[in-house]
């Protein structure tokens, strides 16, 4: 029912202890990130703090060396 908008409430002995509601818009619906939030709020991890951009890519071969490379793999079989 909630995932279809609506709120539903918990009780024990008459007495609303719980709310179940639909995620929000910006919650992920993936479980990893959920469980990631969760141990961020519990002090268990720190999220990494942004460093400014990333390093600049840098290839490690050529590509033309790496198509004949590859070549001499498949004449190989």
């Amino acid at each position: 029912m909630a995932a279809n908008g609506e709120v539903i409430l918990v009780t024990d002995r008459d007495r609303v202890v719980a709310e179940l509601v639909p995620p929000r818009a910006e919650r992920s619906t993936d479980l990893a990130d959920a469980l990631l939030a969760d141990a961020v709020r519990k002090g268990w991890v720190k999220p990494a703090l942004p460093q400014g951009s990333p390093p600049p890519r840098r290839p490690v071969a050529k590509f033309k060396a790496i198509m004949q490379e590859l070549q001499q793999d498949r004449e190989e079989r």
